[in-house]
């Protein structure tokens, strides 16, 4: 499950990313539990949005304006991550939901999605027009679109701008591998670069994060596969040559090319933020975000520099980390819920303002991306919208192959002698189990 920050595990900074940095964001955004007493999907003129615990904080503008708006009154329940999702699992189920409007993770809608009332009629060819392609990809589950995207993330490239713009390695790159020193687009070139910056263990060149399964995907689409794990035809491609490629390139970065710090198998999303902050590497790839919330006093601040997510054969390309609005089918309150949903879609830059400071639409983006501060939009605006860029396949059972099968064998790809054909081999009959 892609959780924003309930807490500081692999899964923490998919989406959201930053209710586990900010204390003070996870205490704004409520104890959760069943919904107050007269609100919610009893009552008229009020609504009960049930979500994440670190999204409130993105939700809460638009939920303002709405009420001043409307005089509907809004009530949040928000949960930790897993909570929400058995919160979820339980109510729909049952067919008795206590919230009108839910907040999911993108992995949860085929999961959920025919206990979901459809939205079609709000995607208009304007509305789609202003999503990134991947994010309606998403939406549509079985010919219909149950969740409006009101939030996307992805991971582009940070990188130590003081190092990179220094006279002196400038000289010494250009001199060792005959052209500039810049962000790296291609994989050569991040390779050239993190190799250069590598220097014993007081600075290495990048991170590997083998604790996660995000980064080595958005590799795999880099490298032309028609989907990650499984085609758009639900058949398992694990061990084609697109996967075998980007698992070369993502684990001889610490196996042979030793550009990375050691246990790398355990590196997570924190660990390698952490690394870089402190000054430890010279490159990650990260979710875009965490470009605003790199602490006054990490060693690196006000010397990082942001660029779109680097390229493989088929261009830049990385798994979307979006959220979705979705309505229950059985909810009491679907018109005024429906209204809620479209004004968070026209409303959609109001979210920028929160803390964590992420939109969905394409044009929220853009109106802030020269804005000082915002200097990772026009890198994510691009990653978001490269033409390897998609979406996370649409199958109920994506977690399950996450947490047994990628993850494992990423961590399995970055020990001493690793085969990693026979690796892929083993795990396309794992997720062939699974997906039946």
């Amino acid at each position: 499950m892609t959780a924003p920050f309930s807490s500081f595990s692999r899964r923490a900074f998919l989406g959201l990313g930053a209710a586990a940095v900010s204390a003070a964001a996870l205490g704004a955004c409520g104890a959760g539990g069943p919904a107050p007493s007269g609100s919610g999907s009893g009552g008229a003129g009020a609504l009960t949005v049930l979500c994440e615990a670190g999204g409130q904080a993105e939700l809460t503008p638009v939920a303002d304006a709405f009420s001043k708006e409307t005089g509907t009154k809004v009530t949040f329940v928000a949960l930790p991550y897993e909570g929400l999702y058995n919160r979820f699992n339980t109510e729909l189920s049952a067919g008795t939901p206590s919230f009108d409007v839910a907040a999911m993770d993108a992995i949860w809608l085929p999961t959920f999605a025919g206990k979901l009332s459809p939205l079609d009629d709000l995607f208009t060819d304007e509305v789609k027009a202003d999503l990134f392609p991947s994010l309606v990809t998403g939406a549509q589950i079985d010919g219909k679109y149950v969740g409006m995207p009101v939030w996307a993330n992805a991971e582009i490239l940070f990188y130590r701008e003081d190092l990179f713009s220094d006279s002196k390695e400038k000289a010494a790159f250009e001199s060792k591998y005959g052209y500039e020193l810049a962000a790296p687009t291609t994989w050569q070139q991040f390779n050239d670069v993190a190799q250069f910056f590598t220097r014993g263990t007081e600075l290495y060149g990048t991170d590997v994060k083998g604790a996660v399964e995000t980064e080595w995907l958005a590799h795999v689409v880099q490298a032309g596969a028609a989907g990650t794990v499984l085609d758009p035809s639900g058949k398992v491609i694990i061990d084609d040559a697109a996967h075998l490629s980007a698992l070369t390139f993502y684990s001889d970065l610490a196996n042979k090319l030793k550009v990375a710090p050691a246990g790398a198998a355990q590196v997570d999303w924190a660990a390698a933020q952490n690394l870089f902050n402190q000054g430890k590497t010279a490159m990650t790839r990260f979710w875009a975000h965490a470009y605003r919330q790199i602490p006054k006093d990490a060693s690196v601040y006000g010397k990082v520099g942001v660029a779109p997510m680097i390229g493989g054969t088929a261009g830049v390309g990385a798994i979307p980390g979006p959220w979705y609005l979705s309505l229950p089918s059985e909810g009491k309150q679907s018109e005024l819920a429906t209204k809620f949903v479209q004004y968070a879609y026209d409303h959609n830059e109001l979210s920028i303002q929160s803390d964590l400071g992420l939109a969905a639409r394409i044009s929220a983006f853009k109106a802030y991306q020269d804005k000082d501060g915002y200097e990772s939009f026009k890198p994510l605006i691009a990653t978001l919208d490269g033409p390897a860029t998609k979406a996370r396949p649409l199958t109920p059972k994506w977690q399950q192959i996450v947490d047994t099968v990628l993850v494992p064998t990423i961590q399995s790809s970055l020990k001493p002698g690793a085969d990693y054909q026979a690796l892929l081999t083993q795990a396309r009959g794992k997720v062939e189990s699974l997906v039946g």
